[in-house]
């Protein structure tokens, strides 16, 4: 991973895990359940941004320099882990 998106990505999941530190003290005080769902929403949102950002470096390097490499399988190898990560994001 690139310095600078590794650095971001950092921040973001430093940020998440205030907010999930967050959820466990609403569930503690017996905060109101809608208040808590929408919390948990953002959380969702937030690590979706987090696996974006990964995935994108992902193909701008990994993906990127074996299409570059000429390597024939592991062009496939790579283009197969990428259909696997949506494979599992989409269920």
């Amino acid at each position: 991973m690139h310095r600078e998106n590794k650095t971001s990505v950092q921040k973001r999941l430093n940020r998440i895990e205030g907010q999930v530190r967050g959820l466990s003290k609403m569930i503690a005080e017996d905060r109101y359940c809608i208040d808590v769902i929408t919390q948990i929403a953002a959380v969702q949102a937030a690590l979706r941004k987090v696996e974006e950002e990964i995935l994108k470096d992902h193909v701008a390097h990994c993906v990127e320099g074996a299409i570059a490499s000429g390597d024939a399988e592991e062009q496939r190898r790579k283009v197969a882990e990428l259909m696997e990560v949506f494979g599992r994001s989409r269920a």
